[in-house]
């Protein structure tokens, strides 16, 4: 009886937020349709057909592992090892290849791994009570430094035809990694949306004592959405290796400040509870359009870099006030 009481509370919660949520998705759909729109008007080509399909392209990978931190940062918490995670999925798959196995079987194991990653960060975070900026941030470096240790820092490749499928294009057109994005925006978005796991990770996020005393399991729960969050990035490591035709130890490096920046954007809050997964992909495709329409206006990547992080400061400062106000 109690916990049926305490769920209704908790469903009560989640529509409090959809307001505001649904808010935060206009504000950052309207700034996407300012950029998209300043781009077109200054940037040469900007709106031809290949280009906007080389930006859903190039934004495809950054909304993989964008839509797995969004599960992480609504429970109030954060995954920096993502980007290295990306490069050891990406590695081991290849060398599973390498060795003669089956490309399916070979991207199977790297999804494994990209989910025993995320485990590996849920159990620090709680059973070892670690925060989870330190947690992530040690799987940051371990996750390099094994895809550099078995790879000796040397690039994989020499894939099977198969396997590049992944990173092609049907009738040379529409790219295939679009086609996946659109699948997992879909999926995971429902899963946030609709079930009752993502019901209680945004009662964790937005009060996880109450959601404990709800009787949710606050640990199971961590450990699922750190192994979504590690799922993603490994999907992101395969189809970039495909995509590239080669495996790079190196892959991914600072992804995950792209992929924080682009939930952040999309209304997700840093202090949990809110978020969406229509909210990323809007947040990547504006990450994703700002460094197309930049490198097409051949502006230096160093002055790239000062933009970007300059919008992500924005991001989070406005973050901020929103929490102020609420």
């Amino acid at each position: 009886m109690n916990k049926t009481i305490s769920l209704k509370k908790t469903k009560t919660v989640k529509k409090g937020i959809i307001s505001r949520q649904i808010i935060q998705q206009f504000a950052a759909f309207g700034a996407l349709i300012i950029v998209y729109i300043f781009f077109s008007l200054f940037a040469r080509n900007f709106f031809s057909v290949e280009n906007l399909l080389s930006i859903a392209l190039q934004t495809s990978i950054i909304a993989f592992i964008g839509i797995g931190v969004t599960f992480v940062i609504i429970t109030a918490g954060i995954d920096l090892g993502i980007g290295s995670v990306v490069a050891l999925c990406g590695v081991i798959t290849g060398l599973a290849m390498k060795a003669g196995i089956h490309p399916v079987w070979a991207i199977s194991l790297g999804l494994l791994m990209g989910i025993f990653c995320g485990l590996f960060n849920g159990f620090w975070i709680t059973k070892g009570k670690l925060p989870p900026f330190i947690a992530t941030l040690g799987m940051m470096g371990i996750a390099r430094g094994v895809a550099l240790l078995i790879t000796n820092a040397a690039p994989i490749y020499e894939f099977p035809s198969s396997f590049e499928i992944i990173g092609g294009r049907i009738f040379n057109i529409i790219p295939v990694p679009v086609i996946i994005m659109i699948f997992v925006a879909l999926l995971f978005g429902y899963i946030l949306a609709k079930t009752k796991l993502g019901l209680y990770i945004y009662a964790i996020g937005s009060n996880e004592e109450a959601a404990r005393l709800s009787g949710i399991n606050i640990n199971l729960i961590k450990y699922s959405v750190y192994a979504i969050s590690g799922l993603l990035a490994a999907v992101a490591g395969i189809v970039l290796a495909s995509r590239l035709v080669t495996a790079q130890p190196t892959a991914g490096n600072a992804y995950e400040l792209d992929a924080i920046a682009s939930a952040v954007i999309g209304g997700t809050s840093l202090m949990g509870g809110t978020g969406t997964i229509t909210g990323t992909l809007i947040g990547a495709f504006i990450i994703g359009i700002l460094r197309n329409g930049l490198n097409i206006m051949g502006v230096s990547s160093f002055i790239q870099q000062i933009i970007i992080g300059s919008v992500i400061i924005g991001a989070v400062y406005l973050d901020q006030l929103r929490n102020r106000i609420k």
